[in-house]
């Protein structure tokens, strides 16, 4: 029987094809993502290693407050790393060195004046010479390093992005206003911040200070040891000169690199995870093609099958041999993905590495014998779970009624069961939706997707007939007999149109429900933008960073402006709890948000109370009159008072309080963004003065309500693609097997297709009667993966609307139409290579082999 079961897969090789390729890229899907992981993984981890190199110890002032942040509520601290701290570390037994670190941010303009790279990644630092006068941290590629307030150095790429050269004059930016700095040295940087698109700016540690901290402060202490010192006797003896009433961590270089590297293993993880999905559904949808494919060729040997029952084979063997069969696909087309996927994943690091790309750290390509085992474990394991059914099926054909008939129809009794058991497992997955609806519960809006999805699967064969009988007269009516024969053809074998119908519905399905969730997020996020922000501009960090309180002013004067708020987020201690409060202006913030009062005094700001948001005040159970005991930043404590409530907003939440209240006690902290308001609205010439009020910092952005709202729509549209991205792979393997059933339903009707021709139907005929029954199929595909995406996007819609504001289910007409139009040109596509086949076959051939 294992003779014959390798023989039956040489001897149907073209057949299997399909099979194979679908497997195949599934199982590539999965190589590809854990050989890109890991590979990143092990170079971020050496690049890691490589930026801890002479550090046996590091010390964090976890009190310090730099670019206007403030590592947490600083509750009276005052001590910090000063000079006379790095002095003393330095002075330990067993140190050789402690370089004191200065960082922060500082976003670098191009020749025209725009950021040089990602606006989150833009570092700026101390560079600190050792004796030979170069910092270890940064090689001097060319020129020398920094020694005065007006010199800056640049690492290679910065560089080279904005066209400078050792010399040149550069625009630099923190929070504040634009400083012009001369250019005099070149870095090597081994920063991933840097190297995956951020940009580097060193100035001297005095300058870098000024900027960040205050004179004599450091961030951080990096401690370098003498040969045979041990890391953990000096981190004690560290520990022992820090000055007391800080905030500090410190540990040793080995340590804080394995956090470092733990953090690493965890987002490679996080990636590998959600990419993983993505294989599985792909995956998924190659089980139906799996499953019909072997279905079709157990139907095609039927005659086969039944002699081997009769010279004695058990049901035992004819199943074991068509799950050997199976397992010999599964093998190869495994094979060949991890092939493929090992060549995926550095085709992809070698686009990273491309000009204007991440620009991945160096490393060898790691393939893993966990990887290897895992891509083959999978092919196999789904291909044989697949090939399992239609095996038993095989197993249970009787010798001589297989012998009598080619393919034996499914009795009425197997499809009522099949009805039964699907329409069940569907109205348990929609009470699962509905449920998980109702609790906001994702995960179980999640798991009534995926249950409802399997009902309608096995109850596709019952919705495919009134769905198919809608467009049979249309199609009989323009095409004639071509028409009725497709329409015929699609429902002879209900439960092999719906397996071929389904794995198309998976990705449709995804597709659906993501640009529904997306459009409905689109429509309430622009109404919120409508109707809670009456500001013409918002003003802030493109970084998300804070400004400096110079830029509020130096905004409220520029010429245009009728009225102007700060916008500042500030944490207090409440009780055990952390609280946020932004501050505003009481006297300007009703012409700049819409706040509508539901209770007390809408006026509380400028009697120096608080403002609620109702939602706040809900889940809080806070009201008006009570007052809350709170410390600030700086260890001040105050009471202050709930004045009002009013309606939720997108521009304010939580608790509202002037800011005259809150900057005196922000401990440095401040303003998150400047919200304006025009003399004559929101007009190019207020723009610009608002830019030029800035001193034309290019980490500073000037945005109006239009670009708010085309911000907001980028990041979601740029979110979709990854997703339909992902799931393109998915929808090409669905492709492949509605290919896949109109080749091997070709080569199973040779004889009607030659009958067809003896009688009269031409070669044009019979193409039209192909690409017309893949249609039918692929309509079908796309009609319930609409309808399901549609029912899945409204469920997750109600479990996210307590996030955004008026948010209702919205349905855009043009894609969904655009979706079903799409299935039908796959289906049409797919059926082109069969249709020439079918067309093609000789007439008398033909009859004969029936």
């Amino acid at each position: 029987m294992y003779r014959t079961a390798l023989r039956n897969v040489l001897a149907h090789k073209a057949r299997l094809l399909m099979t194979v390729l679908a497997v195949l890229l599934g199982t590539a899907f999965v190589a590809g993502t854990l050989v890109f992981t890991d590979t990143l993984g092990s170079a971020l981890k050496s690049q890691n290693a490589r930026s801890f190199t002479g550090i046996a110890v590091s010390v964090s002032d976890d009190g310090a407050v730099s670019n206007g942040y403030a590592h947490g509520l600083q509750k009276g601290v005052t001590a910090h790393l000063t000079e006379q701290t790095r002095q003393a570390v330095a002075a330990l037994p067993g140190a050789a060195e402690a370089r004191g670190v200065v960082g922060g941010f500082a976003g670098i303009a191009d020749r025209r004046g725009k950021l040089i790279g990602d606006g989150f990644s833009t570092t700026g630092t101390n560079y600190v010479p050792g004796p030979d006068g170069d910092d270890s941290r940064y090689p001097l590629a060319a020129g020398r390093g920094p020694v005065g307030s007006g010199e800056v150095a640049l690492d290679t790429r910065t560089a080279e992005r904005g066209g400078y050269r050792v010399g040149d004059t550069v625009r630099v930016a923190v929070n504040g206003p634009v400083m012009q700095l001369k250019l005099v040295g070149l870095l090597h940087v081994n920063d991933p911040r840097v190297t995956a698109g951020g940009s580097l700016a060193a100035f001297d540690t005095a300058t870098a200070q000024r900027l960040y901290l205050t004179p004599g402060q450091f961030n951080e202490l990096d401690v370098a040891a003498r040969p045979g010192t041990d890391d953990q006797v000096l981190l004690g003896r560290v520990q022992q000169v820090l000055p007391a009433g800080g905030e500090f961590t410190a540990q040793t270089g080995r340590q804080l690199q394995a956090q470092q590297d733990q953090a690493i293993t965890v987002a490679t993880r996080s990636l590998s995870s959600m990419l993983l999905v993505f294989a599985g559904i792909s995956l998924f949808v190659g089980i139906f093609i799996i499953a019909n494919t072997f279905t079709m060729l157990v139907a095609q040997r039927t005659r086969e099958l039944a002699l081997l029952r009769a010279i004695g084979a058990s049901r035992r063997q004819i199943t074991r041999s068509v799950l050997v069969e199976a397992l010999l696909v599964g093998l190869f087309a495994s094979v060949g993905g991890l092939l493929a996927g090992t060549g995926v994943a550095a085709g992809l690091r070698w686009v990273l590495n491309g000009p204007g790309q991440a620009n991945l750290p160096d490393g060898p390509l790691i393939v893993s014998p966990t990887t290897v085992l895992t891509a083959l474990a999978v092919g196999v394991l789904v291909t044989v779970l697949a090939a399992w059914l239609p095996a038993r099926r095989a197993a249970r054909i009787a010798p001589v009624a297989a012998m009598s008939s080619v393919e034996l129809p499914a009795t009425q009794k197997s499809l009522v069961i099949r009805n039964t058991i699907g329409a069940l497992i569907a109205a348990a997955g929609t009470a699962l939706l509905v449920l998980g609806s109702g609790s906001k519960s994702t995960n179980t809006v999640g798991a009534g997707a995926g249950v409802l999805l399997v009902g309608v699967f096995v109850l596709t064969p019952l919705l495919s007939r009134p769905l198919i009988a809608l467009l049979a007269p249309v199609f009989q009516k323009l095409y004639g007999s071509p028409g009725k024969l497709a329409r015929e053809n699609a429902l002879r074998n209900p439960r092999r149109t719906a397996a071929t119908a389904s794995a198309l519905t998976i990705g449709v399905t995804l597709i659906t429900a993501l640009t529904v969730v997306g459009a409905s997020v689109n429509k309430a996020v622009d109404q919120a933008a409508g109707t809670d922000l009456k500001a013409d501009y918002t003003v802030a960090m493109q970084n998300f960073a804070q400004l400096d309180d110079q830029v509020a002013p130096q905004i409220a004067g520029a010429p245009g402006v009728a009225a102007s708020s700060v916008l500042r987020q500030v944490p207090v201690q409440s009780g055990d709890q952390t609280r946020w409060i932004a501050g505003v202006n009481p006297d300007s913030i009703g012409q700049l948000a819409t706040l509508t009062p539901t209770a007390g005094a809408g006026d509380a700001l400028t009697k120096g109370q608080l403002l609620v948001t109702r939602g706040y005040a809900d889940s809080e159970a806070v009201k008006v009159g009570d007052t809350l005991a709170v410390t600030y930043p700086d260890g001040s404590s105050a009471s202050l008072t709930v004045g009002g409530v009013v309606a939720d907003n997108s521009v304010l939440s939580g608790l509202i309080a002037p800011d005259a209240l809150l900057a005196p006690h922000s401990a440095g902290q401040g303003p998150d963004k400047v919200l304006v308001k025009g003399v004559h609205g929101a007009d190019p010439a207020l723009r610009q003065a608002l830019q030029d009020a800035t001193g034309g910092n290019p980490l500073i952005a000037v945005k109006g309500q239009d670009d708010l709202r085309k911000e907001n729509r980028q990041m979601l549209s740029a979110a979709l693609n990854i997703m339909y991205g992902l799931l393109g792979m998915s929808v090409v393997i669905a492709v492949l097997g509605v290919v896949n059933t109109m080749a091997m339903s070709v080569f199973e009707r040779r004889r009607e297709i030659g009958m067809l021709r003896a009688v009269g139907l031409d070669r044009r005929g019979v193409r039209r009667m192909v690409r017309l029954e893949s249609l039918l199929i692929a309509l079908l595909g796309g009609v319930l993966g609409v309808g399901l995406g549609v029912l899945t996007a409204w469920a997750g819609n109600r479990t996210i609307a307590g996030d955004f504001k008026q948010l209702t289910t919205v349905v855009p007409p043009l894609p969904m139409l655009g979706f079903v139009a799409a299935a039908a040109l796959v289906g049409l596509l797919a059926a082109v290579w069969p249709a020439r086949r079918a067309a093609r076959l000789d007439v008398l051939e033909s009859i004969k082999a029936g």
